[in-house]
C-alpha cells in the first residue's frame, strides 16, 4: 500500500512538472498569435546574464505617467495603453488595481513615485530581447548606431498584449527586424 501511494505521489509531481511549464508556452504563444500587437520606443544597452545568456536591454521612453496616487516602490502598476496616430502605444492611465476598460493594460513595477513632478516611474515587464550569444554584440552595434540616427521612430519593440500579459515579439531597426540584421 505505501509503495502504491508512493508511486502516485511521484506521478502527480512528475505531471505537474510538465503541466506548469507547458502552461507557461501556451500562455505565451495565445498571447503572440491573439494580443494586440504595440510598438514601444526603445533605447539599448547590453549586458549579459550568465544563467539566461546574453541580451539586449531595452529602455522605453514610455517609463512614467502623472499621478496624483501616492505609489510605494516594487508595488503592481496597471498600465492602460492604446495604439496613437502612428501605431505607437501610448498609456492612456494608470492604476493600482485592475479597472473595467476597454483598453488593454499591462502589469508593471513601480520604481519611484516622484512627489513634486506627481509622476510615478515603472519598469515594463519586457525589458529583455534575448539573442544567440555570438548576436549579440554585433546587435547592439546595429541598433545603437540605428538610435544616433535622426529620424524618428526608426527603432522600436514590438510586443503583444492580450489580458494584462505582455510578450516582446521583436525588435525593429527601420522596419526591419534586429535578428535580420545580424544575419546580413
Amino acid at each position: 500500500m505505501k509503495k502504491k501511494t508512493l508511486f502516485l505521489v511521484f506521478l502527480a509531481i512528475a505531471v505537474i512538472q510538465l503541466i506548469v511549464p507547458a502552461f507557461m508556452v501556451y500562455n505565451n504563444e495565445d498571447t503572440l498569435t491573439t494580443g494586440t500587437l504595440y510598438k514601444f520606443k526603445t533605447e539599448p544597452v547590453d549586458p549579459n546574464d550568465p544563467f539566461r545568456g546574453k541580451y539586449v536591454t531595452l529602455r522605453y521612453d514610455l517609463n512614467s505617467f502623472a499621478s496624483n496616487e501616492s505609489w510605494k516602490r516594487k508595488t503592481p502598476i496597471f498600465i492602460y495603453i492604446e495604439k496613437d496616430e502612428n501605431d505607437f502605444a501610448k498609456i492612456t492611465t494608470v492604476s493600482k488595481n485592475k479597472m473595467d476598460s476597454s483598453n488593454d493594460y499591462i502589469i508593471g513595477k513601480v520604481r519611484w513615485y516622484d512627489t513634486y513632478t506627481k509622476k510615478v516611474n515603472f519598469r515594463l515587464p519586457f525589458d529583455r530581447f534575448y539573442m544567440e550569444e555570438t548576436k549579440a554584440k554585433p546587435a547592439e552595434t546595429v541598433f545603437r548606431e540605428a538610435q544616433r540616427d535622426s529620424l524618428p521612430n526608426n527603432t522600436y519593440a514590438l510586443v503583444a498584449v492580450k489580458n494584462g500579459h505582455a510578450v516582446l515579439k521583436d525588435v525593429l531597426v527601420n522596419e526591419k527586424s534586429l535578428a535580420a540584421y545580424v544575419v546580413e
